[in-house]
């Protein structure tokens, strides 16, 4: 990104700069392509998965998409889903859930009992935001037409993501004006992250195949084991699922998650109640009610995630003062 910001030639222009700027774009575009598993044709730059979400507002008519109930805002927020009906253009959902880890199944097109209906959807998007980079995952072998991600998830800059689509899917552009992203997607590219968003893709696919997400779910599982001597009713959401190998979602019953976020910020630790990408609110888990839990536990639901850089120390830091916050807890109910 350094080097990115010492170019000064705009991407669009046929000058020696310009193709310097074009040539880091391009190469971000393969270094993306190659972590996503799909052609660099298929990837378009946008300012994160938020606005590649768009893509739904321009390739289905209202009323014609289903929402899976637990995907990200950033799918629900399109559409006003209360009126959502069945004959669906396009489904979409996440590969993993950002709240609890969990992955996600993708139903066979036409299958019963699919939320909303039979599964018809002529056309699959995927939010690959949360699993890109963390475990094994192609859009070429997903089944899907278009995917969306965020750099800042794989370790890239905040603020640049991609909508993949699929080689031969005509769209309206997600924004007009110059041209750019082969005319899907206008506006002068941001280079630095864009350079950033490639330069983190590819580290990110060295990460996995050198086994890093492997050593964070151990860790992963240690600090669930330690919470559960902890605390014996305290529940982990999709223990008994196929999880990301970063993310513990729990809920000690009662005990609010904004309590516990407030108590683990002034203990030195950052965790969240909820998305971490929802502008500082603080509520019920929307994903904890479509999984069924009870209102007391969707409001004491907080997540934890960790990294490749995350410590066995750390986790153990982290338990004992979560510990020492669950007992306070406890002798205020008492």
């Amino acid at each position: 990104m350094v080097a990115a910001f010492d170019l000064v030639g705009n991407p669009s222009s046929v000058h020696a700069e310009g193709r310097a700027a074009k040539g880091l774009v391009e190469r971000a575009r393969a270094q993306v392509a190659a972590a996503v598993g799909c052609k660099p044709v298929e990837v378009i730059f946008t300012s994160g998965a938020t606005e590649a979400a768009g893509v739904l507002a321009h390739v289905a008519p209202h009323g014609a998409v289903c929402v899976d109930e637990t995907a990200h805002d950033a799918l629900w927020a399109q559409f006003d889903l209360t009126h959502v009906e069945t004959g669906h253009n396009v489904l979409a959902m996440g590969v993993a859930n950002s709240e609890t880890g969990v992955i996600g199944e993708v139903p066979e097109r036409g299958a019963a009992g699919y939320p909303y209906g039979a599964y018809h959807a002529q056309s699959l998007l995927l939010d690959a935001t949360q699993a890109v980079g963390r475990i094994p995952w192609s859009f070429a072998w997903s089944g899907a037409d278009m995917a969306i991600l965020s750099a800042h998830k794989l370790g890239g800059p905040k603020g640049v993501g991609a909508l993949i689509l699929r080689d031969g899917l005509d769209i309206e552009p997600l924004l007009r004006g110059g041209g750019q992203e082969m005319g899907r997607r206008s506006g002068t590219e941001n280079v630095a992250g864009i350079a950033g968003f490639g330069a983190a893709a590819e580290a990110a696919m060295a990460d996995l195949e050198a086994g890093a997400w492997a050593r964070v779910e151990k860790l992963r599982n240690i600090l669930e084991i330690t919470l559960a001597d902890t605390a014996k009713e305290t529940i982990f959401v999709g223990k008994d699922r196929n999880r990301l190998p970063n993310t513990s979602c729990f809920a000690t019953p009662g005990w609010k998650g904004e309590t516990q976020v407030m108590a683990m910020d002034l203990a030195g630790f950052a965790i969240s109640a909820g998305s971490a990408c929802s502008s500082g609110k603080v509520r019920e888990s929307r994903v904890l009610r479509a999984m069924g839990y009870a209102e007391d536990v969707a409001k004491s639901a907080v997540r934890v995630s960790l990294g490749p850089a995350t410590t066995e120390d750390e986790v153990l830091r982290f338990c004992e003062a979560w510990g020492r916050a669950y007992g306070k807890f406890r002798q205020r109910a008492a």
